[in-house]
């Protein structure tokens, strides 16, 4: 695609998402559609977004979301009334830093990850095919997501145990051969679905279990590939340049992975198609308009910076179920281009926010 064209399609989908962002807003201050929440705010506020708001950039006057505001109850403040009469699910974060927040869902994490399957190589992920979910289980939106990403392409999904709340008691404590007992605990799950003859093909994990499942597979003298395998979508923050090399080099033996960045609010992140030239590295683009993700500067939170410059993630999520404006993740990152498969801005790079790394438990499993 040549720079004009994708300019074009940048421009295209800008307008598109400044006319998603009015109608969010539209529909998240109406009193007949809207959740209780946003309704209380819009009584106490001296503007009114349904007649202010024309576009993304128009958000800034919501201010910095406080990410306080999704810990705690009653929950069904965060319902919107068209939803009311609905089925709720409630998913939290992992708790490492208090009382968990919380993203009620309707069908969202399903919408996500049904949009997220459009981007998987049906060579890698075959259609009908049965997948083991070898992550974070509990009140975490990840593993139902997984299994519906599963039961949309077709197939059956697996899955193990895992707390990581525990872990993260762990290694707080500094319990390193219980965490290693625990690891084992759940890479003992995995191999038991892998050699149980259930033809799974495809793999959802994160990169700390994936490396210790290859180990284990190694110590028993086979590999991935030889356990049917054939694509895997990872994430986290250790899911690195460096370990990405790593995994490619020395873990997977051909089989084809895909890196993705996501959480609760924001959904799923898919990543640009890796490139030899780009020395592994990783650039994330969100679910727009669903999820848009800007890169700001780490004083001035209206100020986006430079393409490659460095900043800290700004998140804004924009579905019927969930209004969540300016959401400043404890993430940073390089900002991105737009690129053919994804028009619009990106984020490589992404790692824990430097002023919080040092107090923040961070991959966990």
């Amino acid at each position: 695609m040549s720079s004009e064209s994708l300019q074009d399609q940048a421009r295209s989908r800008r307008e598109e998402l400044d006319a998603h962002v009015r109608a969010m807003v539209q529909w998240h201050f109406d009193p007949e559609t809207g959740c209780p929440f946003w309704l209380e705010w819009a009584s106490k506020s001296d503007w009114d977004p349904r007649k202010e708001v024309t576009g993304l950039d128009d958000l800034s006057r919501f201010g910095l979301f406080d990410d306080d505001w999704l810990r705690g109850g009653p929950v069904r403040r965060w319902v919107p009334r068209a939803y009311s009469r609905d089925p709720i699910f409630v998913f939290e974060t992992g708790g490492t830093t208090g009382t968990p927040k919380s993203r009620v869902n309707v069908r969202d994490f399903r919408v996500d990850y049904e949009l997220f399957s459009e981007t998987l190589p049906p060579e890698h992920f075959p259609l009908n095919s049965n997948w083991l979910m070898l992550g974070p289980s509990g009140p975490r939106r990840l593993r139902l997501a997984v299994e519906h990403l599963a039961h949309f392409r077709g197939g059956i999904c697996f899955c193990v145990d895992l707390d990581p709340r525990w872990v993260i008691k762990l290694i707080k404590k500094g319990w390193t051969d219980h965490l290693k007992a625990y690891q084992d605990h759940v890479i003992d799950q995995a191999m038991t679905l892998l050699s149980a003859g259930h033809e799974i093909r495809c793999l959802f994990t994160t990169p700390k279990l994936l490396e210790a499942l290859c180990d284990r597979l190694e110590d028993q003298g086979t590999s991935l590939r030889e356990t049917g395998i054939t694509g895997i979508f990872s994430g986290g923050t250790e899911f690195t340049p460096q370990w990405y090399r790593f995994a490619m080099e020395e873990l997977l033996d051909g089989v084809y992975m895909t890196p993705t960045y996501g959480n609760s609010l924001m959904g799923l992140a898919g990543s640009k198609a890796f490139d030899p030239a780009e020395n592994y590295k990783i650039t994330y683009y969100a679910p727009q308009p669903r999820a848009v993700l800007r890169v700001v500067d780490f004083d001035d939170r209206e100020k986006v910076v430079g393409y490659g410059e460095t900043g800290r993630v700004l998140l804004t999520t924009l579905t019927p179920e969930l209004f969540i404006p300016q959401f400043l993740e404890r993430d940073e990152g390089e900002r991105e281009p737009p690129c053919a498969q994804y028009p619009w801005d990106g984020v490589s790079g992404v790692r824990p926010f430097h002023r919080f790394a040092a107090t923040t438990t961070v991959g966990v499993y």
